[in-house]
């Protein structure tokens, strides 16, 4: 109701809340379900090796072999998988943008600006260059601060 009083139309608040929140959703559910799957793997992979079933067998509770043990070693290839899949994430926003398939054609988003670029490339190439440039150089530094998070947080590296 209080959108009402300011003049704004429920439908079309709606709509526009559809054509934002379907693309996000879209890639939430397909990059929270890799990262589940790595984990849930990571953790799984630590918790056999022979340090986690010692533990066990000195008497460490669950919650402490996970959460002391498991989880802090499990954490480097989450952090890196977790960068890795955010940058999946801006490559595919930017693929559906150019597709048209993104997000509503008055949103600025790096495809849809490719997009826009393409029928003026031999006008204005820098049009197409500067976006393409600026969605490799996120993608490069977020998979580097992946790196950098790993090496950072690895329990098993001599500080």
């Amino acid at each position: 109701l209080p959108a009402l009083s300011y003049g704004v139309d429920v439908s079309s608040l709606s709509a526009m809340l559809k054509a934002y929140a379907m693309p996000v959703i879209a890639l939430s559910f397909v990059i929270s379900a890799q990262m589940i799957r790595m984990t849930r793997a990571a953790v799984i992979e630590t918790i056999n090796t022979p340090y986690v079933e010692m533990a066990l067998l000195k008497g460490a509770s669950r919650k402490r072999m996970v959460l002391g043990h498991a989880l802090p070693n499990a954490l480097g290839p989450v952090i890196v998988a977790g960068t890795i899949s955010i940058a999946e994430a801006i490559i595919a926003e930017s693929t559906l943008s150019f597709l048209g398939l993104g997000f509503p054609p008055d949103t600025p988003t790096w495809g849809r600006i490719l997009f826009d670029a393409k029928d003026y490339l031999s006008l204005a190439p820098h049009w197409a260059v500067f976006p393409g440039i600026a969605i490799f150089v996120s993608v490069l530094s977020i998979n580097f601060i992946g790196d950098g998070l790993r090496d950072a947080l690895d329990p098993r590296k001599v500080r």
